[in-house]
């Protein structure tokens, strides 16, 4: 919603000094669509020819992150190192065979169905479970163990943050497809030069809302989404983090309750429980 209401702002701020300073809508509203048709389907078609169809996809599936925002939240974090807290407890109390029955199928474990947010993300619980799983191979080195979840967790970022250097592309371009527009006016006035002043210039005018739509779009819209995409996707990482902090700390021998404090410094700083609220919600953890 505070994306919608900055883009209102700004478009109230644009369009109402203009019209405050008396400039006339009516030649801006005529020419509008069919510059709009021609810059915008100008950059539709650069980021079809850009990008494979499962980029494509991406990209839409990250404007509706724009809308909603991050996912994860205060409650989110608290039950990932609940969880990691119980784990961590398990392996330390009777080994890391024990952590087996839960990571083999986690839709059949006590443990992941007291959080059941959580076994429905894939992508976390699959982390979970295959390092955990690795622990149980041997795989105990922590310094090894904290190397291949650091590249996996660089690439998936790498991955995600594609929509959003996606669209910083289209914005940087946008400008430039303005111009492009501008000089079809132009051409279409120099077409008509035998025409009346008054005629040739609303068609110059008209030429020139091309200009002023493509950096509109590029610095007040596309560039601003953008920034907001990528700000989401690094914040999100932040969750997956936490699961390689647990997990590497554990492998150092440290205590559960250390392991999970060392997870929970690295939740964003808006959505880190206190150290007191992590402390109630590991005693009251009970699988």
């Amino acid at each position: 919603m505070l994306t919608i209401g900055g883009l209102v702002f700004l478009l109230v701020c644009v369009f109402g000094s203009y019209v405050a300073e008396g400039g006339n809508l009516g030649p801006v509203l005529e020419a509008l669509p069919f510059e709009f048709l021609t810059i915008g389907g100008a950059a539709l078609g650069t980021f079809i020819m850009a990008n494979s169809m499962h980029d494509v996809k991406h990209t839409l599936g990250g404007l509706g992150k724009i809308m909603k925002g991050a996912v994860y939240h205060k409650v989110d974090y608290v039950e990932l190192l609940s969880l990691l807290f119980f784990f961590t407890r398990l392996a330390n109390s009777k080994g890391a065979m024990a952590l087996e029955p839960h990571i083999e199928k986690p839709e059949e474990s006590a443990a992941f169905q007291k959080f059941p947010k959580i076994l429905r993300n894939h992508h976390a619980s699959a982390i979970i479970c295959d390092y955990l799983r690795m622990v149980g191979m041997n795989a105990d080195d922590p310094n090894q163990i904290e190397d291949v979840m650091a590249r996996e967790l660089k690439k998936t970022l790498h991955e995600e943050l594609h929509s959003a250097h996606a669209l910083q592309t289209i914005a940087d371009g946008l400008p430039a497809l303005g111009i492009v527009a501008a000089v079809l006016g132009v051409v279409k006035t120099m077409g008509h030069i035998s025409e009346p002043p008054a005629v040739l210039g609303a068609m110059i005018g008209s030429a020139l809302v091309g200009t002023f739509l493509g950096v509109l779009l590029a610095y007040g819209m596309v560039g601003p989404i953008a920034a907001r995409l990528q700000g989401i996707v690094e914040e999100e990482a932040k969750y997956f983090e936490v699961i390689r902090a647990v997990i590497v700390a554990h492998l150092h021998g440290n205590a559960p309750q250390v392991s999970v404090e060392t997870g929970r410094k690295m939740a964003p700083n808006q959505h880190m429980p206190s150290f007191q609220e992590m402390e109630e919600a590991v005693q009251a953890v009970q699988i």
